[in-house]
């Protein structure tokens, strides 16, 4: 998500360019020499850069998805300032031209023989791999939760079928308690539960409604934010706009008929309490993709075993991973697979070459930290959860600036940069921006 210029380098969109590259079930048997598994931002990204490295005959991409989303764009959507279909565009149109898509999930995937199993029992063999497949999310573990989705004043803004519930809520709220929850579980955009409270209570300021609302932001984390220093300043927000942080606290059951919500004290096993709402915004549990769980490949958790420095896998050596359903220890964003993707693409090139990968990826992730129609807290930092930013500017301090870097660059450099493989994050640009500085 973290990013610093556009390439303005056009690409086609919309099925017209279908007939740029070949998307049909796959016949038995077929083998390629880079095999990607997943559509989303990592699998596009790596196809695109694996197209310049072995030729675009020779690499193929499982993805079901017909449609391809720019998730951070969501954060926006469920606040009503942009609209859904401005996240969207379809897999066709981000495909590399040539590259084969095999259009079908993936259904199992096993490394001792080189081969990975379609959905519709087609059979893939490669040379080498990169799993790129996401994690799941669990709507189901939360009781209650599936079926009270269907009701008007429950939203999520981590689906595309519950984006806009939120905006809807936001709309119809009239008093009460608004609560915004973070499960007990590692999830994707760590930061984006608590950017929706914020949008949601300059939206409340905007409407008049602000007087009638209690904002809570109920939380499983021990602290705000993993970031000291993004903390802090965040901390100052909640407390000059009076909202309510609750830590160890995790969302267990939905009563959508009564509008409660049951939450447990992780602090205090067996302690729980319910609070009525007017308005929920849910972030569901969320866990490794089923398919890696199920695999040789994962950990003992579910999630792709890879070495963090250079995304190869610690068992496999013909075996690569990236973005979010990978181990790495660090928060799961886009601008974290934007830097992911500049570390694999050197570190399949050394591995072609039989060499030894001479670049490491020091865990960078940016968290654009949204707190108001206007403004942004760029968050940006490393495996040791410390500050790693781009600009020579304290980037604790809320900006209107970067506000506009999160809504109006990042999507274009999301679409025409990193999908295209041209775009690996801003380091080489925070290195000559703080040249001189310590």
């Amino acid at each position: 998500m973290a990013a610093l210029r556009c390439l303005r380098q056009c690409h086609p969109t919309g099925s017209a360019v279908s007939h740029l590259h070949t998307s049909s079930q796959v016949s038995a048997k077929q083998h390629y020499k880079m095999l990607v598994l997943g559509g989303g931002s990592g699998g596009i990204t790596m196809s695109a850069r694996m197209k310049r490295m072995v030729g675009a005959e020779n690499v193929a991409v499982v993805e079901p998805s017909e449609t391809h989303y720019y998730q951070p764009l969501w954060t926006l959507v469920g606040a009503g300032a942009k609209p859904v279909a401005s996240s969207g565009r379809s897999t066709a149109s981000v495909m590399p031209s040539g590259v084969k898509w095999v259009k079908s999930k993936v259904q199992e995937i096993d490394p001792d023989t080189n081969t990975v199993r379609t959905e519709n029992g087609d059979e893939i063999s490669y040379e080498y791999l990169i799993v790129a497949l996401g994690l799941q999310l669990h709507y189901e573990k939360v009781k209650g939760l599936p079926e009270g989705l269907d009701h008007p004043k429950i939203g999520s803004n981590y689906s595309i079928k519950t984006v806009e519930k939120t905006w809807k809520a936001l709309q119809n709220f009239k008093e009460g308690n608004a609560v915004f929850t973070f499960p007990n579980t590692p999830i994707k955009c760590p930061g984006a539960p608590q950017k929706i409270m914020y949008l949601s209570d300059a939206y409340f300021r905007k409407s008049g409604k602000r007087a009638k609302a209690n904002i809570i932001y109920n939380t499983s984390l021990p602290v705000l934010f993993g970031v000291k220093k993004y903390a802090d300043a965040l901390w100052e927000i909640v407390k000059e706009r009076d909202l309510h942080v609750n830590l160890r606290t995790n969302l267990i059951e939905v009563r959508a008929d009564k509008q409660e919500a049951v939450f447990e004290n992780l602090d205090k096993p067996g302690d729980t309490s319910v609070i009525e709402y007017e308005m929920l915004h849910v972030t569901p549990p969320m866990g490794p993709n089923l398919v890696v769980k199920g695999s040789p490949l994962a950990d003992e958790a579910g999630w792709l075993d890879v070495n963090k420095e250079n995304l190869q896998h610690k068992r496999y050596p013909n075996v690569f991973g990236i973005g979010d359903c990978t181990n790495l220890p660090t928060a799961r964003t886009a601008a974290a697979v934007a830097a992911q993707s500049a570390i694999l693409n050197r570190t399949i090139s050394k591995v072609l070459k039989n060499e030894k990968p001479d670049k490491t990826y020091n865990g960078y992730t940016s968290c654009p930290l949204v707190t108001s129609y206007s403004t942004v807290i760029l968050a940006e930092f490393d495996y040791n959860v410390q500050p790693l930013e781009t600009f020579p500017i304290n980037q604790a301090k809320e900006r209107r600036v970067m506000y506009h870097l999160k809504a109006d660059l990042m999507p274009p450099l999301y679409w025409h940069g990193l999908l295209r493989g041209f775009w690996g994050g801003p380091a080489p640009y925070r290195k000559l921006l703080h040249l001189g500085m310590k």
